[in-house]
């Protein structure tokens, strides 16, 4: 009984151990965006030699949305003759297909793919556009975003950068004021975007692709083998496929581009629970090869590693209010003990990549939008839901790699009016 007691203090002790590295590694990043020196990406560059862009848009069933995002790409700041527009129809079966063969007959450089056999999903969609493609940098769009007119542009001037692999863009939400569930991803963003990947590019640490809003170069992901489609986080895959092969991921702060976010907890739910299912199936894939890797420096591989356990951060702290359950039960800790509420207001504090109550409220700062900062103790609401979500897409990974199934893609229901559709375009 002794031995079990003194396990469970160990794991406790281990858990706050991990929050403080956690607490420490935010807060140094919500200073930096504070008071540290600020690193600009390319924008104020004027390059009258333009690369050959081909834009990627999955689709499945995204009748909804399908002619915001090509209205949009079509008045992109960028010349058509240097421009390919590759939306995927990847086994749609409402009138996706009708409404691309539409723009595809109005304009010469929308040409879409219609994929009707073989595996549906996005990364292997993705795979059979790269392969169609002819523009030297790939640029991806989810079927839900609005693009603004010189967003291609703002990409496209960073692979200037000859070290530059890809390149992620900010994403910003803008449907916000449906309900409290929409403010407070608008939250997560903020303080995701804002504040944690601009700082770890100031710093020249791991800013990390997400798979829209951002390009690649073509001959990379074709010479490093495509996207792995049996990973459901092709974009964190790619991140670190890049990194240990010597090429960098640049974050382009003013690079922003429009999004729907789910306005159901139960949509919200299986895209969590996805996201993590891939990243930790990423995580264990690469964290030995990141560790390894010798084109990357010691807070590189660090960095890396941290962020590679964002999804896995969860878990430990589910079993630690666990643990801490038992002690007190057995009568080895008080329930107001200090060790316990340390554990509690740690994790509150510095929870996985979504973002810590200071980097939200100084990305809020930053945007102007300071009235945004009196919703942050509803933050306390997506702190368990996450948390639950998150570690039952940790249980799907280790599922994945026991029994070796095989994984399915499901896309996030859309939730665009006809009133919306009209704004937007």
């Amino acid at each position: 009984m002794e031995m079990a007691v003194s396990i469970l203090k160990a794991y406790l002790l281990f858990t706050i151990a991990v929050m403080l590295v956690y607490m420490f590694r935010h807060f140094i990043f919500t200073l930096n965006r504070l008071f540290g020196e600020q690193r600009i990406y390319y924008h104020d560059i004027i390059d009258s030699d333009l690369k050959t862009i081909s834009v990627l848009i999955p689709m499945h069933n995204e009748e909804k949305v399908a002619a915001c995002i090509l209205d949009r790409l079509i008045k992109a700041d960028y010349s058509h003759d240097k421009l390919e527009i590759i939306p995927i129809n990847d086994f749609s079966d409402d009138t996706t297909k009708e409404i691309l063969d539409d723009y595809a007959a109005r304009y010469p450089f929308i040409r879409p793919l219609h994929r009707t056999e073989g595996e549906r999903g996005k990364p292997v969609a993705l795979n059979d556009a790269i392969d169609k493609a002819i523009g030297e940098i790939i640029i991806v769009f989810d079927a839900d975003y609005l693009p603004p007119p010189g967003i291609i542009k703002n990409i496209a001037v960073c692979f200037n950068d000859p070290e530059a692999g890809a390149v992620m863009g900010r994403v910003i939400p803008v449907n916000t004021q449906e309900n409290i569930l929409t403010r407070l991803l608008d939250l997560e963003r903020a303080g995701g975007y804002q504040v944690d990947q601009q700082a770890r590019y100031n710093l020249r640490l791991i800013p990390q692709y997400g798979g829209t809003v951002g390009g690649f170069r073509k001959n990379l992901i074709v010479d490093l083998g495509y996207f792995d489609t049996s990973l459901l986080a092709e974009d964190t895959e790619l991140t670190y496929r890049f990194l240990i092969n010597g090429w960098k991921v640049l974050y382009a702060n003013r690079a922003e581009c429009y999004e729907e976010l789910p306005e159901k907890w139960s949509v919200r739910s299986r895209q969590i629970r996805r996201w993590s299912r891939g990243h930790n199936g990423v995580m264990f894939r690469y964290i030995i090869s990141l560790l390894k890797s010798s084109c990357l420096s010691l807070r590189e591989r660090l960095d890396g590693m941290l962020l590679l356990l964002i999804y896995f951060i969860p878990v430990i702290l589910l079993t630690g209010l666990c643990d801490s359950l038992i002690l007190f039960f057995l009568g080895e800790m008080e329930i107001f003990a200090g060790i316990y509420f340390l554990i509690f207001i740690g994790a509150y504090n510095t929870f996985g990549n979504f973002a810590p109550f200071y980097q939200v409220g100084t990305a809020c700062l930053l945007d102007g939008a300071p009235q945004r900062i009196l919703l942050l103790p509803c933050l306390i609401f997506n702190f368990f839901f996450n948390m639950w979500y998150i570690t039952r897409g940790f249980v799907d990974s280790i599922v994945d790699i026991i029994t070796l199934r095989k994984t399915n893609w499901h896309k996030t229901e859309r939730f665009r009016t006809a009133a919306r559709r009209e704004s937007a375009s």
